[in-house]
């Protein structure tokens, strides 16, 4: 059949209207292996949404952090999903800066998120973030090295037991370390093991009045052990390693001991991923002389700013990748242990519980977690790793920089402690407290 050049060039036209139609949602993540996931599976989403086009922006952790709080405080609107935790989903929200999760769909099975998970990314009752993964912290540790030590692992090891193992373990000769420790400069990576080491030994970050308290006894204690442990028990370099690289160094077989986030289960645990994973254990995160505020609660959440042109595609996106459905099918592509953890009740099945090893400890950290009371003393603020004020992102920047400068030995711990106590009072004073 002839078709006529006319028609030929309508119907060209329609389709390169139809080709323009399709809108593009640019999604701003963190590198972490689950996101990476995330962004590989999401070819299943772009089919189900022919009208959709993802546009990743995927980046380092403190980048990603600068990247997202410079846009969204500048309204310049370059990303149409944003990967946020508690923190920013409360503060950003309360500002009115991130679209509100409301009319989820039907599917969507909201109440089946854990109320902590769900409250930690709300203000006032409403979401403005829906989580991707939760998170608590925990300890992992090599079972094979400890049985050759002649060494048991209590179930909730103390600070002091956790460094004594390590010194037993540390081989340096051989590549391997005693324990792997967060060392990286940031309110989000060293600062926030940092702080949950301070809250076991008692410490805060302010009193009641707002005032910082990093030159008392349980904070010049907490830090000395910090210090002392991980430089004379940890890797070359620790200053220079966060969550990846501890990871990294933990599945290549150079840890002995590492204290980090419960969502690093599946990966210590998967043989595809670590040369460790049919020797490694699970237990609680380290307590010294209280539990309270030694394990962190977190979430990586997903988050649509109110300078989004594309807010429904977003909300498709946003609504499918944080849903019972993407968590089938990562089981049925990556197997159930590699299930984003920490978020949803349903994750955890029996056919979970028996596939995932951290499972439990996960679930039961994730209980016990209380943000409102972090520590052993009256607290002004909420957050157990952070502190959910406006202030603290530069402040704990700040003081995350110190630290690691006192890691390096460049700084003696009681000349950074009273230089962190002297930055923080003036940001406080600065930005009016008490309020």
């Amino acid at each position: 059949m002839k078709i006529s050049n006319a028609l030929i060039g309508t119907g060209c036209l329609a389709l390169a209207g139809f080709a323009q139609a399709a809108e593009t949602v640019t999604i701003a993540t963190v590198n972490n292996a689950d996101m990476i996931r995330m962004q590989r599976l999401s070819q299943t989403f772009e089919q189900q949404h022919p009208d959709i086009d993802l546009e990743w922006v995927v980046l380092e952790e403190n980048v990603l952090r600068q990247r997202l709080t410079t846009d969204i405080a500048t309204q310049s609107g370059q990303f149409d999903v944003l990967t946020i935790g508690m923190y920013e989903a409360s503060l950003w929200g309360e500002k009115g800066w991130l679209a509100p999760m409301t009319d989820l769909p039907a599917d969507y099975a909201v109440d089946d998120v854990f109320p902590s998970v769900r409250e930690g990314l709300s203000v006032d009752g409403t979401l403005y973030a829906l989580p991707f993964y939760g998170e608590s912290s925990m300890t992992y540790y090599r079972t094979d090295l400890l049985e050759q030590a002649g060494l048991d692992m209590p179930e909730r090891p103390t600070w002091t037991q956790i460094a004594e193992m390590a010194g037993k373990l540390h081989k340096p000769e051989q590549e391997q370390y005693g324990i792997c420790l967060r060392g990286k400069a940031g309110w989000g990576e060293n600062m926030a093991l940092v702080t949950t080491i301070a809250n076991a030994f008692g410490a805060r970050w302010f009193d009641e009045q707002w005032m910082p308290e990093f030159t008392s006894p349980e904070w010049r204690k907490a830090t000395q052990f910090y210090v002392d442990t991980l430089s004379s028990y940890g890797p070359p370099g620790a200053s220079s390693n966060g969550f990846n690289e501890n990871l990294a160094l933990f599945n290549s077989g150079k840890c002995a001991i590492w204290v980090d986030a419960t969502v690093a289960g599946s990966f210590v645990s998967d043989p595809s991923q670590s040369k460790v994973a049919d020797s490694v254990g699970f237990t609680f995160a380290p307590h010294e002389t209280t539990e309270k505020g030694s394990a962190w609660l977190y979430s990586w959440a997903l988050a649509i700013p109110t300078t989004s042109k594309q807010k429904d595609a977003a909300m498709a996106f946003v609504t499918w990748a944080t849903s019972q459905a993407y968590a089938s099918l990562v089981a049925e592509t990556d197997g159930v242990a590699n299930v984003p953890p920490g978020t949803r009740a349903s994750t955890y099945s029996e056919a979970y519980m028996q596939a995932a090893p951290f499972a439990e400890v996960t679930l039961e950290s994730l209980k016990q977690v209380d943000p409102a009371n972090p520590s052993a003393k009256p607290v002004p603020y909420i957050g157990i790793q952070l502190v959910t004020i406006p202030e603290f992102q530069a402040i704990g920047t700040q003081v995350g920089k110190m630290f690691s400068a006192a890691l390096t030995g460049q700084m003696p711990v009681e000349q950074m402690l009273a230089a962190a106590q002297q930055s923080t009072a003036r940001e406080m004073k600065r930005a009016g407290y008490p309020k």
